[in-house]
């Protein structure tokens, strides 16, 4: 089974047209995804937001 040490770890998205457009590209490291996002004009930084937990099915 994998290792599951990652889920806690802050993910980056780099977000076209100033954070209002889709997702570009999303990375661990923030200096990666800054580095990403010179590569795409009007794109910026963020942190992923974190996924609300599913409701238990019974």
């Amino acid at each position: 089974m994998g290792c599951s040490c990652a889920k806690n770890k802050p993910q980056w998205q780099v977000v076209a047209d100033n954070g209002e457009g889709r997702v570009l590209f999303t990375s661990s490291s923030e200096a990666t995804a800054k580095a990403v996002s010179k590569r795409y004009a009007g794109s910026s930084v963020r942190e992923k937001p974190k996924e609300a937990a599913s409701p238990v099915k019974r």
